[in-house]
């Protein structure tokens, strides 16, 4: 994507008002952006098989679904839960549980495919928290 004239005029009328403490930093953070966009622009696409596993592992419940799941672990804990709603909590949790069966069993296909140790792709694509936790 070509990036307007007037926005490269911009940055370099900034450049020119800038003191030379601040034009030293300011250099530092313009290099450390050119950096990560080449890094960015070096990066393989994921192949379609890698895609596939992306997604199943980053499939999660939607927010709406994350609230009513945690309203009613919340009325479960308080012992108030009826039991439609014990029935919906259940069909949640399993819900999850399959989940997570099916975005460990991506983690292990896509370890190979990216030559990566399964512990270190784990650290790098699961959140520190879960959806039943």
């Amino acid at each position: 994507m070509a990036v307007p004239t007037e926005i490269r005029h911009r940055a370099s009328a900034l450049l020119e008002e800038l003191p030379g403490e601040s034009l030293v930093k300011a250099v530092e953070f313009l290099e450390t952006l050119s950096h990560e966009a080449l890094q960015v622009s070096k990066s393989p696409k994921p192949s379609p098989d890698e895609a596939a596993l992306l997604q199943i592992i980053q499939r999660r419940l939607s927010s709406k679904e994350q609230d009513r799941l945690a309203y009613l672990r919340q009325q479960n804990d308080m012992g108030v839960i009826t039991d439609t709603e014990h029935q919906e909590l259940l069909m949640y949790v399993e819900r999850v549980e399959q989940q997570d069966a099916e975005r460990a069993e991506a983690l292990i296909q896509l370890a190979p495919l990216r030559q990566v140790d399964l512990k270190v792709l784990i650290k790098e694509l699961l959140p520190t928290h879960s959806n039943v936790a």
